[in-house]
């Protein structure tokens, strides 16, 4: 089957599952008539109705009328979205992708209590303008599940296959990266604001050379430092700035920040479900 003529289900069509929807879309190897998006308010998915996606809150009917079904809801509903959408998977049919963090394979497994293919997936919001870090697991022996899961997020941004004790890591750094790295640039066009900038030139040239950055290692496959040596020279005001950086601690914050969404991550579905507590 083409993947033009995939249906697909995004259940729990939240700020990830529209934004996956929008970069399928925009793709243009998925047909918006054959992505049905679920959520329990509707109204807030009329902008997609316009644009001819599917719309409604029937997470059965969802399913019964798709082949991939992706599932977007927050950890603390995966439960219950699970049980009520068990007795309508198609082993045969059907394969589930979950981008919901914290929960592993086995334990949607434990829950649908069906052979289906089981995959999950990490995007992030960059996703719908088709720029998304995916990093996809699954069971060694579901590779055909696989491969149908990478030609799909393939067609919005990059992919890696990696080990499923890794998810959580790729939450922090791929998923709330963004976050991390938005802030980052937002910092930069402040600093723009100081020495003279007005705000929106300040934001242009941050955000810019932002993507300037990201494009050099993406295409020039050289480390960062490799890159950053050809801007400092010696006594230069580039290398003052970032020895400047260093010691108010920027490189530490950063990576204290990515271990501690990783931490949080991991505890997330527990958390949630309440499990451990007193």
């Amino acid at each position: 089957m083409s993947q033009a003529n995939q249906k697909i289900a995004i259940l729990g069509a939240g700020n990830i599952g529209t934004a996956i929807a929008s970069g399928l879309a925009l793709s243009d190897h998925f047909n918006a008539g054959n992505i049905t998006l679920t959520r329990r308010k509707t109204e807030l998915l009329e902008p997609f109705a316009e644009k001819g996606f599917n719309t409604h809150s029937d997470n059965g009917r969802a399913v019964n009328n798709a082949d991939i079904i992706l599932i977007a809801v927050e950890p603390r509903q995966i439960d219950a979205l699970l049980k009520e959408i068990k007795n309508d998977l198609d082993e045969n049919r059907h394969i589930l992708i979950s981008v919901v963090s914290g929960v592993d394979i086995q334990r949607i497994r434990n829950q649908v209590q069906k052979d289906v293919p089981i995959v999950r997936a990490m995007p992030n919001t960059a996703i719908a303008i088709r720029e998304s870090m995916t990093c996809i697991a699954s069971e060694e022996e579901q590779n055909k599940a696989v491969s149908a899961t990478k030609k799909i997020f393939d067609t919005v941004g990059q992919t890696l296959l990696i080990h499923e004790e890794l998810m959580t890591s790729a939450t922090a750094l791929g998923a709330c990266g963004i976050a991390f790295f938005l802030r980052a640039i937002r910092a930069a066009s402040q600093g723009g604001i100081e020495i003279g900038f007005h705000a929106h030139e300040a934001l242009q040239i941050a955000a810019q050379t932002a993507k300037g950055a990201a494009s050099l290692l993406s295409d020039m496959e050289n480390h960062p430092e490799f890159e950053i040596d050809r801007v400092t020279t010696p006594r230069g005001c580039t290398i003052s700035g970032l020895n400047q950086m260093e010691h108010q601690g920027f490189s530490s914050a950063m990576i204290k920040g990515i271990l501690v969404s990783a931490e949080k991550a991991a505890k997330l579905y527990s958390i949630e479900k309440g499990e451990g507590s007193s």
